[in-house]
């Protein structure tokens, strides 16, 4: 059979010729399109038995080959969705986001389409296994409405181009989050089947990672949650309770576009003094807006709670705790490294507290009281 014999030859090798051998045998053939197909489909499905999910798999074709590859990923996982079992809400949201297919796109040559093929089928091959991230079992939903709330005035945040604003907007939507928290760990308290922590990925990609996964770890601790980096791979996994992880997301990748935004208005103002803006400035921008707002958060996290929460909290995070543990036996630490410009670092810590993330309410809030 063609797909095989262009299997043997291409996927199990590095080599520029044998890719070139391989595409010429499936070109050649069209009536090998619909296997070659097939084939695909299976990968997708063995990366999913690896611990793989759908956006990890996007996102590791697009830092390693091309959009091109990113087309024919997200065809095959969709084209793979149908025959899968249920995965629950943070999968289908994934499936959702995928990439629409371009009704108007032009055929590519027999050629070029096969080479993309085999270049795509040898990363899915050689995906290492990754810990299998099963979504938490919930005895009921969170409040759509109060996301909804917190997410409208984390957008606004990310929009205005006043610091007054975006503080007092930021610290309403952190205001938001601990107060929903609190209710759904008093929800599941009296729910007869206990919640138990779930886990998410989160991307953590170049440039600047280290800084972006301190950050990370930053909210996920406020958050009651844990956060462990693959460096190698561009993610953070996060470990917590669903409304922690979603508070997690929203709170992070707002903090991300705010300091992506503060420090490029700190590099226009460097520019317009004469000095010009490098790597490096960046890298220590990003590394004290992480430490500053990680340093803040803690300090929120402290907070007294009413005793009546205290073990509720506690056991939560003792659950927490030993869901990081089973999955990550073995984790390692890391330092940042290239923080060296002292203009950046002032920079980035002066961003950090105009993001205004240390404003957290007093924890006794209880469903229903309005406090």
């Amino acid at each position: 059979m063609t797909v095989d014999r262009a299997f043997r030859t291409a996927l199990y090798s590095d080599d520029d010729t044998a890719l070139d051998t391989g595409a010429s045998l499936l070109a050649a053939d069209p009536a090998a399109d619909a296997e070659l197909a097939r084939r695909g489909v299976e990968f997708v499905a063995q990366a999913w038995r690896r611990g793989w999910q759908p956006a990890d798999v996007v996102r590791l074709v697009r830092r390693e080959l091309d959009d091109t590859h990113v087309r024919l990923v997200t065809a095959l996982i969709r084209a793979q969705a149908p025959e899968d079992r249920p995965r629950g809400h943070r999968w289908a949201a994934q499936l959702a986001e995928l990439q629409e297919p371009d009704p108007n796109a032009p055929r590519p040559d027999r050629f070029p389409h096969a080479t993309a093929v085999l270049e795509l089928y040898r990363l899915l091959l050689r995906l290492p296994a990754l810990e299998p991230l099963e979504e938490p079992r919930q005895g009921h939903k969170g409040d759509a409405r109060m996301l909804g709330r917190i997410r409208a005035l984390l957008a606004k945040a990310e929009a205005t181009g006043y610091p007054e604003e975006a503080e007092a907007l930021t610290a309403k939507a952190q205001e938001l989050m601990a107060r929903h928290s609190v209710d759904e760990a008093l929800l599941d308290a009296r729910a007869p089947a206990k919640d138990t922590p779930g886990a998410c990925r989160i991307g953590v990609e170049p440039p600047y990672e280290q800084a972006k996964a301190v950050l990370l770890d930053a909210v996920a601790t406020a958050n009651h949650c844990r956060a462990v980096w693959n460096e190698a791979l561009a993610f953070s996994t996060v470990v917590g309770f669903e409304a922690d992880l979603e508070a997690v997301e929203l709170l992070h990748t707002s903090l991300l576009v705010q300091a992506q935004s503060a420090m490029a208005k700190a590099e226009a103002a460097q520019r317009a003094g004469g000095r010009k803006r490098t790597k490096t400035f960046r890298q220590s921008f990003l590394a004290a807006y992480a430490h500053r707002v990680g340093d803040r958060l803690r300090a929120a996290a402290e907070t007294p709670v009413t005793e009546d929460l205290l073990p509720v909290l506690a056991s939560r995070e003792v659950a927490v705790t030993d869901r990081v543990d089973r999955l990550f036996p073995e984790t390692t630490t890391t330092r940042l490294r290239g923080v060296t410009d002292e203009a950046g670092w002032t920079e980035g810590a002066q961003a950090a507290d105009r993001a205004r993330v240390d404003h957290h309410p007093r924890l006794d809030h209880r469903p229903g009281t309005g406090n």
